[in-house]
């Protein structure tokens, strides 16, 4: 096969050539202190390994809203309102080394920090 036909397969199969791989790391947490202080921690990780990184780019909170009757059996006017937020951070690391993948695996985050990772 030559390469004009590999390019052409490449182009009908939706692929790329030379397509920079990307690694997609979403972070949740209920504190934004928190938050920020382990998106903080991730990208002085992949500093560390000369890796390119975009973001964090900040995504819409969550909010999730309850409402609950102060009273168990009547005064049914006489409620509270409680709401929780789920704060989110994205950042992407382009072209990503092993030891890259391998660092931000054996990282150790504060709990309550939910971590998503995609390879794209």
């Amino acid at each position: 096969m030559t390469i004009d036909a590999t390019a052409k397969k490449a182009r009908r199969s939706g692929k790329k050539e030379g397509v920079a791989s990307r690694l997609r790391i979403r972070v949740q947490a209920y504190e934004h202190g928190v938050l920020d202080t382990s998106v903080k921690q991730i990208i002085d990780t992949a500093a560390r390994y000369n890796a390119k990184v975009v973001g964090p780019v900040p995504l819409p909170i969550d909010i999730k809203k309850y409402t609950v009757n102060r009273a168990a059996f009547i005064d049914k006017d006489s409620r509270e309102q409680f709401e929780m937020r789920i704060h989110k951070r994205m950042i992407d690391i382009l072209n990503p080394e092993g030891k890259v993948i391998e660092a931000l695996t054996n990282m150790d985050l504060p709990s309550g920090v939910s971590i998503d990772v995609k390879m794209m």
